[in-house]
């Protein structure tokens, strides 16, 4: 049986498995004794990537199947700091499961989409996971975060853009309509600042949100990147979700 490497963001580890990426997905998201049922957000990684930091030279002997025959569902590979220490260029798809193991695959895409001007919410979900708003595109949001000329900054960041609604160019009077985020006056105090300050580029409103957030509340889509690269995955509109991801798409509406 082939062994696949995956990267996981909720929580951060590195992880090998003889399921397939959507195998990989029901089992790790629908829950084990290890981890409770909830969302799940991972990346395949190449195989073939070296490391000092982790201990790839027992993949082979550790991932193999159990004697009557099923595959090795997981291998815990390391727990901590694994974002920092997988080169971008190793890392594939990332895929998205839902609460019951539903699982959709996105590619990166090999451009970035158009940016306008407006203010945008930011979850960030690996190595950390405040919530943000930002007057920052993701191009520029990624950056500043990963600057290591800042007293603050982290090597790499995974986050996915939120929607806002009218919120993004209207924080004072804009109508909410169903945006589902708690606290919104909150939300339209931490924009309104950003707004009276155009020195000041971000503005937290969760220091510690939940790790879980309705896709269907992703804007663009997902970033992943570091002071040199951001690659962008981004999320299909919801007429593409609603027709040919149904299953998935309604199994993230729940």
């Amino acid at each position: 049986m082939a062994v696949h490497l995956y990267l996981s963001t909720i929580p951060e580890a590195l992880i090998a498995s003889m399921l397939t990426p959507l195998d990989f997905g029901a089992y790790y998201a629908v829950g084990t004794e290890k981890k409770s049922r909830g969302q799940a957000q991972y990346f395949n990684v190449d195989r073939g990537f070296a490391s000092d930091y982790f201990p790839l030279s027992e993949i082979d002997t550790r991932c193999v199947p159990h004697a009557n025959g099923e595959p090795k569902h997981s291998v815990y590979l390391s727990i901590y700091r694994v974002l920092e220490h997988v080169p971008l260029s190793a890392v594939g798809n990332l895929y998205l499961a839902t609460r019951d193991g539903r699982v959709l695959e996105i590619a990166p895409s090999k451009t970035l989409p158009a940016f306008p001007k407006g203010f945008r919410l930011y979850q960030e979900i690996c190595p950390v996971a405040p919530r943000v708003v930002s007057a920052l595109d993701p191009r520029e949001f990624t950056q500043f975060l990963t600057d290591s000329k800042r007293s603050i900054h982290v090597p790499k960041i995974f986050f996915a853009e939120l929607s806002l609604g009218e919120l993004a160019e209207n924080p004072e009077t804009g109508s909410v309509r169903d945006l589902p985020y708690t606290s919104i006056e909150h939300l339209r105090s931490c924009l309104t600042e950003l707004k009276k300050d155009p020195h000041k580029g971000t503005k937290t409103v969760d220091r510690s949100a939940p790790s879980e957030f309705p896709y269907r509340m992703v804007e663009t889509g997902f970033y992943l990147g570091d002071a040199k690269q951001l690659t962008y995955y981004p999320m299909p509109s919801e007429k593409e979700l609603q027709t040919t991801h149904y299953v998935w798409w309604r199994s993230a509406s729940g």
